[in-house]
């Protein structure tokens, strides 16, 4: 006997965009997209993507996101009751879902469609940067468990950061970044190096304590910055611990040059402009409270108390690259 095949109906909107018969790979799907996005273009997209989705999804649900919060609400609310989440925007957009599963007891799931400026995490995760193309891929069900940050009780898939990259995150300026994408982040970032000032802090991680004054302190689990790989993450998203960088004032250039032009193997982690550390546990106490950047969302403060949840969510991921 053949396999069984279903009628499919996709309404978005009160509006059937088409129907068909097919063998679905999941029993239901819930896709969020970021409502602030020029509807125009979004419907576009969405028309490309469901196309290309629908067939691999007995039941696919579309959530727009109306402000800040939503799409941590909607994942929080429903995301048990799907198999498999897909999340179509930028860092900001995937920070806020993350932090709706990660509690969940069975969280679903996760295929991340690049709709952003940068996509830091998507790209860790080897997914193509055109709507289309990652979409085929996710259908490819390469499944990868992720770890997750954790920071005073909130969660970050790819990075949380204090000194200079909260002010570039500040500095950005909006009407360039439509412009010009990641080139933004650089423009802004040029204009800061001249301004930045150091700070007193103290970490203390499984290695011990660290104390001194640096421009930036960054703590990664993903593996790239602004689109650019950063130096000594080549290794797995799931490898339990957390690469912590010292950006002491000597060590800006380097880091400059390192994001826009060397390659992470070329990068000699023993440079004393840079500290560096692996770690799964770690806490950052400044002398004076610090605004955090986590993922590109500005909320949070120092002190701080990080740590890595090791495997806590499974993503849809592409092929690495030779």
């Amino acid at each position: 006997m053949g396999q069984a095949v279903r009628l499919w109906v996709l309404e978005y909107n009160g509006r059937i965009i088409t129907d068909g018969r097919w063998d679905p790979m999941y029993k239901n799907a819930l896709l969020i997209y970021n409502g602030n996005a020029g509807q125009a273009e979004m419907g576009q997209q969405l028309a490309v993507l469901t196309e290309i989705l629908a067939p691999a999804v007995e039941e696919l649900t579309l959530l727009q996101t109306k402000e800040q919060g939503d799409a941590e609400r909607y994942c929080r609310e429903r995301g048990e009751s799907y198999e498999l989440l897909l999340v179509l925007g930028g860092d900001g957009t995937v920070h806020e879902c993350v932090n709706g599963l990660a509690d969940l007891e069975r969280p679903p799931l996760v295929g991340i469609l690049p709709g952003g400026t940068c996509n830091d995490f998507s790209r860790a995760l080897h997914i193509p940067q055109q709507l289309d193309e990652a979409a085929r891929v996710l259908l490819g069900n390469k499944r990868q468990q992720v770890d997750i940050g954790a920071a005073n009780g909130r969660y970050f898939s790819n990075f949380f950061g204090i000194g200079l990259i909260t002010d570039t995150s500040e500095n950005i300026n909006s009407e360039l970044k439509g412009k010009f994408g990641k080139l933004s982040y650089f423009l802004s970032t040029l204009q800061k190096v001249r301004q930045a000032e150091s700070f007193a802090f103290k970490l203390e991680s499984g290695q011990g304590e660290l104390e001194g004054e640096a421009v930036m302190i960054l703590v990664a689990n993903g593996r790239f910055l602004g689109t650019n790989a950063l130096p000594g993450t080549d290794k797995s998203l799931a490898d339990g611990l957390l690469d912590v960088y010292i950006i002491y004032e000597a060590g800006l250039p380097l880091l400059i040059e390192l994001l826009t032009h060397k390659a992470s193997h070329e990068w000699d982690p023993q440079n004393s402009a840079i500290g560096y550390l692996q770690t799964s546990t770690l806490s950052i106490n400044t002398a004076q409270p610090m605004r955090a950047d986590t993922d590109g969302e500005i909320y949070m403060e120092t002190p701080a108390a990080i740590s890595v949840v090791p495997r806590k969510l499974t993503f849809l991921a592409g092929e690495a690259k030779l």
